[in-house]
């Protein structure tokens, strides 16, 4: 072998130890893998809802009798004083029948007058000894039948002026028109809606709560609130709890007050974050750390010595956006953030977050 191919073999044979040296130190090394380290501290409880905005009063009106709209003296947004007229619906046969009532309680009052007339002559031909006790009688039962069909007539006639007036839709309370589904000339049914009228003055926010985290929240609770796609927060307050679980949702209706400041659109979607409380001392940890979440919930730690450790561990049942640890994991400890990375008794090097840039 000539002192060249010697050279070329013996270089060769460097790569390759160099090589071997490279991969064994690379699957003999730990591998890094992020980790946190826990710290107790004081974090808030608490619960995120979606609501929407809402009048403190919301009247949906509608009229006891079908027929057709004649009239239409408001629309929507338009402002509205109790007792104001806001549609009339057309009563021609009511007011017929409210004009017949009228003219049978005038016949019904003349008669009484004629039967009254009729009671005095006889007393006082009955006085004089001209007239017998029982004409006097007679008379007497007359007038008082007279005085009833008065009492009668009158009373159906006020019935019929009644239903009449039931024609003219009023509205029941100060406000502003919402919606008014209806337009002139529309038919319309027993029962069905014509104007959604709202307060004028106060507002408040609607939500709905799971009932096994509502049963926590109690009037007077403050929360975080926000329009929908708003980064804008302002404060608002519990003021009352529903006492009923809705069957269908399994939620109870939750109604907050938001600050005086704020002028909300009815219907409006607000973003509701109602502060529980405070818990001190408190671990929480990243819910991707948690392995085998819903039937064993585990954490992966690294131990003093570098090895992959599992931990069993107890969860707080909150909707929170971190986990509450009660118990399993204590100060010091090395958590693993992504636990599907690396595997229990596993030889690991510990790597923690990057200090923020300055």
């Amino acid at each position: 072998m000539t002192t060249k191919s010697k050279f070329i073999w013996g270089a060769v044979v460097v790569v390759v130890v160099s090589t071997a040296v490279v991969f064994a130190h690379a699957l003999l090394s730990p591998k890094a893998v992020s980790v946190m380290t826990i710290r107790p501290e004081t974090v808030e409880q608490s619960l995120s809802v979606v609501g929407s905005a809402r009048p403190s009063d919301l009247v949906e009106i509608a009229s006891p009798n079908p027929g057709q709209i004649i009239r239409l003296l408001h629309d929507d947004g338009d402002t509205v004083s109790a007792g104001d007229l806001l549609a009339v619906i057309r009563a021609t046969v009511q007011q017929a029948q409210n004009a017949a009532d009228l003219a049978q309680e005038r016949a019904a009052r003349a008669q009484a007058d004629e039967a009254r007339d009729n009671y005095n002559r006889t007393k006082t031909l009955a006085d004089k000894g001209y007239a017998a006790p029982a004409a006097l009688q007679s008379a007497a039962a007359a007038l008082k039948a007279a005085d009833a069909n008065v009492t009668a007539a009158s009373a159906t006639a006020r019935a019929s002026a009644e239903h009449a007036r039931e024609f003219d839709i009023v509205a029941p309370m100060n406000g502003i028109v919402l919606v008014r589904p209806i337009d002139n000339g529309q038919v319309v049914s027993a029962g069905e809606t014509l104007f959604e009228l709202g307060s004028a003055t106060g507002v408040e926010i609607r939500a709905e709560a799971d009932e096994a985290y509502a049963d926590v929240i109690r009037p007077g609770m403050i929360a975080r609130a926000a329009l929908s796609g708003s980064n804008r927060v302002f404060p608002a307050r519990v003021f009352e709890v529903s006492p009923k679980v809705d069957a269908a949702t399994g939620g109870r209706l939750i109604k907050l007050t938001p600050s005086l400041s704020e002028s909300l659109p009815p219907g409006r979607s607000v973003d509701v974050t109602i502060v529980i409380g405070q818990v001190p001392g408190a671990i929480t940890i990243p819910r991707q750390a948690i392995v085998d979440a819903t039937a064993s919930p585990k954490a992966y730690v690294v131990s003093a010595k570098g090895i992959v450790e599992a931990r069993r561990i107890v969860l707080v049942e909150w909707p929170s956006k971190d986990a509450i640890v009660r118990s399993g994991l204590v100060a010091g400890d090395r958590l693993i953030t992504a636990p599907l990375t690396t595997r229990v008794g596993a030889h690991v090097k510990p790597v923690g977050p990057k200090p923020p840039a300055r």
